[in-house]
């Protein structure tokens, strides 16, 4: 096994135990440092699984196989963290805008209004879009690296076979040039060997 996709494998059990161990303090009181973190770890967590991929598919096919199976199952863990974390976050959300209600209502009920009412509800739809929006402009991120770390794969493996045909050209060719010169001297031999008649 590569001890280049050991040291990420290490590196992403640590953030990935790290993130799990934090998900369950998170689900009470949740700032919004905490989230950042969590998002960043994510990230971090997701290079890490890219990183062993890579390195994972330029080994040899046996060695191959066995470390895809062990990048599928860290990617399934990595899927359910951010479940999790997406989780968390949307209920932190929808805690907030109850609390800023609850305060509301709590204050002076008189001096709340449906406006207000209103412009609060504007803001919590507002910030589920936005979150929105952040999630998928992720996902295209992740798949454009996905795409390009893909072609660099495809480069990588044509670059090999280029390399491997250039070898077998050469090969073929020193063997022909060596059949014509063994060709000639055994036809001047032949020629030689002839008695002459006329």
């Amino acid at each position: 096994m590569s001890l280049v996709f050991e040291a990420y494998e290490r590196q992403f059990c640590e953030v990935s135990a790290n993130l799990y161990s934090k998900c369950p303090a998170a689900d009470g009181e949740l700032k919004k440092q905490s989230m950042s973190e969590m998002n960043a770890e994510l990230e971090e967590a997701e290079t890490l699984i890219k990183k062993m991929d890579l390195e994972a598919r330029t080994l040899e096919p046996d060695v191959r196989t066995t470390l895809l199976a062990k990048i599928k199952a860290h990617a399934s863990d990595l899927k359910n963290l951010k479940n999790q974390v997406k989780k968390i976050a949307s209920n932190q959300a929808h805690r907030t805008a109850r609390e800023e209600l609850l305060e509301l209502r709590m204050g002076d009920k008189l001096e709340v209004s449906a406006d207000q009412r209103g412009r609060l509800l504007m803001a919590q739809s507002s910030t589920d879009r936005l979150n929105s929006s952040t999630d998928r402009i992720r996902e295209s991120r992740k798949q454009t690296v996905e795409a390009e770390e893909l072609g660099a794969s495809i480069l990588q493996d044509l670059h090999r076979q280029r390399q491997s045909l250039l070898h077998a050209h050469g090969t073929v060719c020193g063997l022909i040039k060596t059949n014509m010169c063994h060709g000639v001297a055994n036809l001047s031999l032949e020629m030689a060997a002839a008695p002459l008649t006329c």
